[in-house]
């Protein structure tokens, strides 16, 4: 009886390891049959793919997908169950940007966003609905709106430059989360402004650090995981952006003069609403708002970090790009002066204008820009995208691509002369393109070019630098690898004293 029971115990134990072996193998099938001739790994582990070596090393898991697509100019591989391609070519990009469509491409703005940022996002909208609310979003960033930002980002600028030099004190400092936390408090007070009180800010810095740490994990949503704990938090900052929507709402029903971003775009929401106009506006409840607010604070703050970070690496190294800015910005701009930067001083600042445009060239933030197909899709004459396959343009490879030079730092590229800008426009693809570009470009330039001018005026610097310390590593938008190691000090004979402080 017990060796009848062991022979059956044993066939079936084989028949298990047999049918587990005949699904990984119906994978692997599956995986070469949507590669086809296409570049990219062979074999890949079953499930799994290539998602931990993306985790664990993610510079070198895209570095490796660029060299698969020398060739044509994208490749192909595997993550979580998904099939992926890696978009390389600047044409090969434009033609995702541009078909964001039902029957083509979906943006999602990570592989796994729907679950994060939830399904009615500004970022997964297509046709009229997305052209009409980008049409409602446009008053935020008139010449009007963007001066109003524009004295708040000096401000609060200014007060953690103070604060950096203080805590430096002779010894080298690692900026990256300094500059996260400047930029989180400039996106909430620009965003929400009067609207987050000090208690609310700080529950909104822990939900949004919560965020970014589930952003580079596994996406398993369980109790426990980061994933989950990510997606939790979010569900609270739009609870909390929602509240100050209906705050704002409030403030503009009452005709005051606005004060921060959601108050402008309130006031046009108020504006329909007297004129009984109410049925023609899109996305407009508090909690739509809410959402669309979260998806404007995950553009600006990371890839804000990312570019004040390189702008800092980029002009210790370039001396000679820093004597050229300092130039400029006391041409037009004293500290003593106690005045604030004009929005028409910034345009007269057409140097550190370019050092900012080039900063984002050579090390574009937001490395990659998340796509599925909705449908089957001809990529080129030979090779068709399957449906379901994420899809990933790689803004960075297009930056190095055209550009005279591309892998050199050369802020004069963008001079009215050369206008590399213009000329090689289709591959400067750091804000996207097509019916998805981003709406806040300018109010980005503008927080980039502030801070050359106010850092490299007020400031000295140094960095310490280490082996490697100018490596990317992706947090999850790319940084140096040592967090800007530097020194800092005083440069100026006193600092300004703004009005508004």
């Amino acid at each position: 009886m017990g060796s009848l029971l062991s022979s059956s115990s044993l066939t079936l134990t084989q028949f298990l390891v047999a049918f587990i072996a005949f699904l990984l193998l119906i994978e692997q099938l599956i995986y070469w049959k949507k590669k086809r001739q296409a570049p990219g790994p062979l074999f890949v582990l079953p499930f799994l793919g290539n998602a931990i070596s993306l985790v664990r090393q993610p510079t070198k898991f895209w570095e490796i997908q660029a060299d698969f697509s020398s060739r044509f100019g994208f490749s192909t591989n595997y993550l979580i169950g998904r099939f992926m391609v890696f978009i390389r070519s600047s044409e090969l990009s434009h033609l995702i940007f541009h078909n964001v469509r039902p029957d083509a491409f979906m943006l999602i703005g990570h592989p796994f966003g729907k679950k994060l940022f939830g399904e009615h996002n500004l970022i997964y909208m297509f046709g009229q609905d997305h052209k009409d609310l980008r049409g409602l979003i446009a008053p935020n960033f008139t010449p009007k709106a963007l001066s109003t930002y524009i004295s708040l980002q000096q401000t609060i600028i200014l007060k953690h430059l103070k604060k950096w030099v203080d805590i430096a004190d002779s010894k080298p400092i690692s900026l990256r989360l300094l500059v996260r936390e400047m930029n989180l408090e400039t996106s909430q007070t620009v965003f929400v402004g009067p609207y987050l009180d000090e208690k609310a800010r700080i529950e909104f810095n822990r939900d949004y650090n919560l965020f970014n740490v589930g952003l580079m994990t596994l996406p398993i949503d369980l109790p426990g995981f980061a994933f989950r704990t990510a997606r939790v938090a979010v569900e609270r900052l739009v609870n909390t952006l929602s509240l100050c929507t209906k705050q704002s709402k409030a403030t503009m029903v009452d005709d005051q003069e606005p004060s921060c971003l959601i108050d402008f775009w309130m006031q046009e929401i108020v504006k329909y609403t007297a004129d009984g106009k109410e049925a023609e506006l899109p996305q407009t409840s508090n909690s739509q708002i809410g959402g669309h607010l979260f998806d404007f604070l995950f553009a600006a703050q990371d890839a804000s970090t990312s570019s004040l970070l390189w702008a800092i690496t980029l002009l210790e190294s370039h001396p000679d790009v820093l004597s050229r800015v300092r130039s400029e910005v006391l041409k037009f701009w004293s500290p003593e002066s106690d005045e604030m930067i004009t929005a028409d001083q910034i345009r007269e600042m057409k140097y550190t204008q370019a050092v900012a445009r080039e900063v984002i060239r050579y090390r574009a933030p937001a490395t990659l820009v998340p796509h599925i197909a909705m449908e089957d899709f001809p990529l080129t004459d030979w090779y068709t995208i399957p449906k379901g396959t994420i899809v990933f343009p790689s803004v960075f490879e297009s930056s190095f691509q055209g550009f005279t030079d591309g892998y050199r730092f050369d802020p004069d590229r963008f001079s009215e002369d050369r206008q590399e800008d213009q000329v090689y426009k289709k591959n400067f693809l750091a804000f996207g393109a097509g019916p998805h570009q981003c709406v806040g470009q300018r109010y980005a330039l503008n927080h980039l070019v502030l801070f050359i001018a106010m850092f490299s005026t007020l400031i000295d610097f140094k960095r310490l630098r280490t082996d490697g310390c100018d490596d990317i590593v992706y947090y999850p938008t790319i940084c140096p690898k040592d967090g800007c190691l530097v020194y800092l000090s005083k440069r100026c004979t006193r600092y300004p004293n703004f009005p508004s402080e």
